[in-house]
Protein backbone atom coordinates (compact mmCIF):
# COMPACT_ATOMS: atom_id res chain seq x y z
CA UNK A 1 0.00 0.00 0.00
CA UNK A 2 1.29 3.23 -1.15
CA UNK A 3 1.99 5.81 2.17
CA UNK A 4 -0.34 8.51 1.66
CA UNK A 5 0.81 11.87 0.64
CA UNK A 6 0.49 14.90 2.86
CA UNK A 7 0.40 18.23 0.45
CA UNK A 8 0.95 21.92 2.26
CA UNK A 9 -1.36 24.59 0.85
CA UNK A 10 0.31 26.07 -2.18
CA UNK A 11 2.17 29.03 -1.61
CA UNK A 12 1.35 32.13 -3.47
CA UNK A 13 4.45 33.85 -4.24
CA UNK A 14 5.43 37.58 -4.20
CA UNK A 15 7.24 39.76 -6.52
CA UNK A 16 10.82 38.25 -5.55
CA UNK A 17 13.33 41.31 -3.53
CA UNK A 18 16.40 42.51 -4.58
CA UNK A 19 18.20 39.75 -2.94
CA UNK A 20 16.67 36.63 -5.32
CA UNK A 21 16.90 38.71 -8.54
CA UNK A 22 20.64 39.23 -7.65
CA UNK A 23 21.14 35.66 -6.80
CA UNK A 24 19.04 34.61 -9.72
CA UNK A 25 21.16 37.14 -12.23
CA UNK A 26 24.28 34.36 -12.18
CA UNK A 27 21.81 31.62 -13.67
CA UNK A 28 20.97 31.86 -16.96
CA UNK A 29 17.45 30.17 -18.28
CA UNK A 30 18.69 28.23 -21.59
CA UNK A 31 15.66 27.60 -24.47
CA UNK A 32 16.02 24.47 -26.06
CA UNK A 33 13.74 22.01 -27.95
CA UNK A 34 10.54 20.78 -26.65
CA UNK A 35 11.06 18.17 -24.40
CA UNK A 36 8.43 15.82 -22.61
CA UNK A 37 6.94 17.72 -19.17
CA UNK A 38 8.46 17.18 -16.39
CA UNK A 39 8.37 17.44 -12.70
CA UNK A 40 11.49 17.71 -10.10
CA UNK A 41 11.13 15.97 -7.39
CA UNK A 42 13.75 17.22 -4.43
CA UNK A 43 14.57 15.29 -2.07
CA UNK A 44 14.80 17.37 1.32
CA UNK A 45 13.88 15.58 4.26
CA UNK A 46 16.82 13.99 5.49
CA UNK A 47 18.07 14.11 9.02
CA UNK A 48 21.74 15.19 8.41
CA UNK A 49 23.00 13.11 11.02
CA UNK A 50 26.68 12.92 9.65
CA UNK A 51 26.68 16.58 9.41
CA UNK A 52 27.78 17.30 12.71
CA UNK A 53 24.94 19.51 13.81
CA UNK A 54 21.95 21.50 12.37
CA UNK A 55 20.46 20.39 9.02
CA UNK A 56 22.75 21.18 6.42
CA UNK A 57 19.93 22.20 3.67
CA UNK A 58 19.42 25.54 5.74
CA UNK A 59 23.37 26.23 6.14
CA UNK A 60 23.79 29.29 4.07
CA UNK A 61 26.74 29.33 1.43
CA UNK A 62 27.89 32.35 0.21
CA UNK A 63 24.63 34.35 2.13
CA UNK A 64 22.62 31.52 0.49
CA UNK A 65 20.84 28.37 1.88
CA UNK A 66 22.00 25.09 0.75
CA UNK A 67 18.49 24.39 -0.67
CA UNK A 68 18.03 27.26 -2.84
CA UNK A 69 20.53 26.31 -4.66
CA UNK A 70 19.64 23.35 -5.41
CA UNK A 71 15.90 24.66 -6.19
CA UNK A 72 17.45 27.79 -8.32
CA UNK A 73 19.44 24.80 -10.72
CA UNK A 74 15.69 23.48 -11.40
CA UNK A 75 14.08 27.08 -11.21
CA UNK A 76 15.91 28.33 -14.16
CA UNK A 77 16.34 25.23 -16.22
CA UNK A 78 13.75 25.68 -19.08
CA UNK A 79 13.18 21.85 -19.38
CA UNK A 80 11.40 21.74 -15.79
CA UNK A 81 7.63 22.36 -15.44
CA UNK A 82 7.30 21.99 -11.69
CA UNK A 83 9.14 21.47 -8.52
CA UNK A 84 7.84 19.72 -5.68
CA UNK A 85 9.91 19.61 -2.55
CA UNK A 86 9.71 16.43 0.10
CA UNK A 87 10.71 18.29 3.56
CA UNK A 88 9.97 17.62 7.25
CA UNK A 89 6.83 18.46 8.74
CA UNK A 90 8.73 21.31 11.23
CA UNK A 91 10.80 22.42 7.95
CA UNK A 92 7.67 23.59 5.95
CA UNK A 93 7.25 26.95 6.85
CA UNK A 94 10.69 27.09 6.33
CA UNK A 95 10.96 25.71 2.98
CA UNK A 96 8.05 27.92 1.61
CA UNK A 97 9.80 31.02 3.13
CA UNK A 98 12.62 30.23 0.89
CA UNK A 99 10.90 29.55 -1.74
CA UNK A 100 9.40 32.88 -1.47
CA UNK A 101 12.95 34.89 -0.43
CA UNK A 102 14.42 33.27 -3.73
CA UNK A 103 11.84 33.52 -6.47
CA UNK A 104 11.06 29.65 -6.77
CA UNK A 105 7.83 30.09 -8.85
CA UNK A 106 7.81 26.23 -10.40
CA UNK A 107 7.47 25.24 -6.29
CA UNK A 108 3.98 23.61 -6.83
CA UNK A 109 4.30 21.77 -3.57
CA UNK A 110 5.34 20.94 -0.22
CA UNK A 111 5.35 17.39 0.99
CA UNK A 112 5.74 15.95 3.80
CA UNK A 113 8.34 12.85 4.10
CA UNK A 114 7.60 9.74 4.83
CA UNK A 115 9.97 7.65 7.74
CA UNK A 116 12.07 5.93 5.04
CA UNK A 117 13.94 8.05 1.85
CA UNK A 118 11.85 5.37 -0.28
CA UNK A 119 8.31 6.27 1.13
CA UNK A 120 9.69 10.38 1.04
CA UNK A 121 9.95 9.60 -2.54
CA UNK A 122 6.67 7.97 -3.14
CA UNK A 123 4.74 10.87 -1.84
CA UNK A 124 6.59 13.28 -3.92
CA UNK A 125 6.41 11.24 -7.11
CA UNK A 126 2.68 10.37 -6.47
CA UNK A 127 2.24 14.41 -5.74
CA UNK A 128 3.46 15.41 -9.64
CA UNK A 129 1.66 17.16 -11.89
CA UNK A 130 -1.08 14.95 -14.03
CA UNK A 131 0.38 15.59 -17.46
CA UNK A 132 4.12 14.87 -16.14
CA UNK A 133 5.60 12.83 -18.65
CA UNK A 134 8.73 12.73 -16.72
CA UNK A 135 9.92 12.68 -13.23
CA UNK A 136 13.56 13.92 -12.31
CA UNK A 137 14.10 13.27 -8.51
CA UNK A 138 17.32 14.87 -7.38
CA UNK A 139 19.18 15.13 -3.72
CA UNK A 140 18.28 18.50 -1.96
CA UNK A 141 21.84 18.54 -0.54
CA UNK A 142 23.82 18.59 -4.41
CA UNK A 143 23.92 22.09 -4.98
CA UNK A 144 26.19 22.52 -7.11
CA UNK A 145 24.32 20.48 -9.89
CA UNK A 146 24.18 22.64 -13.74
CA UNK A 147 21.59 23.02 -15.90
CA UNK A 148 24.28 20.99 -18.58
CA UNK A 149 23.75 18.15 -16.69
CA UNK A 150 19.92 17.77 -15.91
CA UNK A 151 19.37 18.66 -19.48
CA UNK A 152 21.81 16.09 -20.70
CA UNK A 153 19.75 13.36 -18.28
CA UNK A 154 16.12 15.14 -19.54
CA UNK A 155 17.20 14.28 -23.17
CA UNK A 156 18.18 10.67 -22.29
CA UNK A 157 15.20 9.83 -20.18
CA UNK A 158 13.01 11.41 -23.16
CA UNK A 159 14.51 8.86 -25.24
CA UNK A 160 15.68 5.42 -23.40
CA UNK A 161 12.88 5.98 -20.71
CA UNK A 162 15.21 5.88 -17.68
CA UNK A 163 18.50 8.23 -17.09
CA UNK A 164 20.85 9.14 -14.66
CA UNK A 165 23.97 11.20 -14.63
CA UNK A 166 27.41 9.39 -13.75
CA UNK A 167 30.84 9.55 -13.39
CA UNK A 168 33.83 6.90 -13.67
CA UNK A 169 35.27 5.61 -10.55
CA UNK A 170 38.96 6.88 -10.81
CA UNK A 171 40.46 5.45 -7.65
CA UNK A 172 41.16 1.57 -7.14
CA UNK A 173 39.17 -0.21 -5.41
CA UNK A 174 39.31 -2.99 -2.95
CA UNK A 175 36.82 -6.14 -1.68
CA UNK A 176 37.97 -6.10 1.78
CA UNK A 177 36.82 -8.52 4.75
CA UNK A 178 37.73 -8.57 8.88
CA UNK A 179 39.80 -5.51 7.56
CA UNK A 180 42.08 -7.27 5.14
CA UNK A 181 42.25 -6.99 0.86
CA UNK A 182 40.73 -10.18 -0.35
CA UNK A 183 41.40 -8.87 -3.91
CA UNK A 184 41.07 -5.79 -6.07
CA UNK A 185 38.06 -5.16 -8.30
CA UNK A 186 37.77 -4.37 -12.01
CA UNK A 187 36.81 -0.78 -11.94
CA UNK A 188 36.40 -0.37 -15.79
CA UNK A 189 32.75 -0.58 -15.26
CA UNK A 190 32.05 1.35 -11.87
CA UNK A 191 30.29 4.62 -12.13
CA UNK A 192 29.60 6.80 -8.96
CA UNK A 193 25.76 7.02 -9.97
CA UNK A 194 24.60 10.94 -9.12
CA UNK A 195 21.13 12.33 -9.35
CA UNK A 196 18.84 14.33 -11.21
CA UNK A 197 17.57 10.48 -11.66
CA UNK A 198 14.91 11.09 -14.54
CA UNK A 199 12.18 8.63 -15.39
CA UNK A 200 9.21 7.89 -17.48
CA UNK A 201 6.38 8.64 -14.87
CA UNK A 202 4.48 5.37 -15.24
CA UNK A 203 7.69 3.22 -15.35
CA UNK A 204 8.97 5.14 -11.98
CA UNK A 205 5.86 4.74 -9.91
CA UNK A 206 5.54 1.02 -11.16
CA UNK A 207 8.72 0.88 -9.51
CA UNK A 208 8.55 2.59 -6.38
CA UNK A 209 5.61 0.40 -5.98
CA UNK A 210 7.12 -2.71 -6.44
CA UNK A 211 10.47 -2.07 -3.94
CA UNK A 212 7.24 -0.52 -1.56
CA UNK A 213 4.85 -3.38 -1.79
CA UNK A 214 8.48 -6.01 -1.10
CA UNK A 215 9.80 -3.97 1.47
CA UNK A 216 12.73 -3.58 -0.71
CA UNK A 217 15.79 -1.12 0.98
CA UNK A 218 16.21 0.79 -2.13
CA UNK A 219 19.66 3.16 -1.68
CA UNK A 220 18.52 4.91 -5.10
CA UNK A 221 15.61 5.01 -7.32
CA UNK A 222 17.94 3.57 -9.97
CA UNK A 223 17.47 0.50 -8.08
CA UNK A 224 13.71 0.31 -7.76
CA UNK A 225 13.99 0.68 -11.90
CA UNK A 226 16.09 -1.84 -11.72
CA UNK A 227 14.12 -4.55 -10.08
CA UNK A 228 11.58 -4.84 -12.17
CA UNK A 229 13.96 -5.19 -14.80
CA UNK A 230 14.29 -1.97 -16.69
CA UNK A 231 17.35 -0.67 -17.95
CA UNK A 232 18.93 2.94 -17.29
CA UNK A 233 20.76 4.95 -20.05
CA UNK A 234 23.68 6.54 -17.73
CA UNK A 235 24.82 10.35 -19.03
CA UNK A 236 27.96 12.52 -18.35
CA UNK A 237 27.33 13.41 -14.59
CA UNK A 238 30.18 15.75 -13.27
CA UNK A 239 32.85 15.85 -10.41
CA UNK A 240 31.14 19.14 -8.91
CA UNK A 241 27.86 17.60 -8.63
CA UNK A 242 28.99 16.84 -5.06
CA UNK A 243 26.07 15.58 -2.41
CA UNK A 244 26.81 17.02 0.99
CA UNK A 245 27.49 14.75 3.62
CA UNK A 246 30.10 15.72 6.14
CA UNK A 247 30.99 19.16 7.35
CA UNK A 248 33.81 18.93 4.83
CA UNK A 249 31.84 19.10 1.75
CA UNK A 250 30.82 22.17 2.22
CA UNK A 251 34.56 23.89 1.78
CA UNK A 252 34.12 22.21 -1.25
CA UNK A 253 30.97 23.40 -2.23
CA UNK A 254 31.47 27.00 -1.34
CA UNK A 255 34.74 26.37 -3.73
CA UNK A 256 32.56 25.40 -6.61
CA UNK A 257 29.46 27.63 -6.18
CA UNK A 258 31.90 30.58 -5.80
CA UNK A 259 33.41 29.55 -9.29
CA UNK A 260 30.04 29.64 -10.79
CA UNK A 261 29.46 33.15 -9.51
CA UNK A 262 32.23 34.59 -10.89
Amino acid sequence: MIHSSFLAPRFEFRQQGLKSMLFFSRHKMVKSKKTPSCSAVIAAAGLSKRMGGGDKLFIEIHGVPVLAHTLAAFQTCAQIDEIIIITRVECMRRVGDICEQFGISKASKIIIGGPTRLLSVINGVFAAAENAELIAIHDGARPCIDQGVIRGVIEAAAKYHAAAPAIPINSTVKRVKDDFIKGTVDRDSLFEIQTPQIFETSLIKAALTNANNKSIDITDDCMAVELIGAPVRITGGSRRNIKLTTSEDLAIAEAILRGNMS
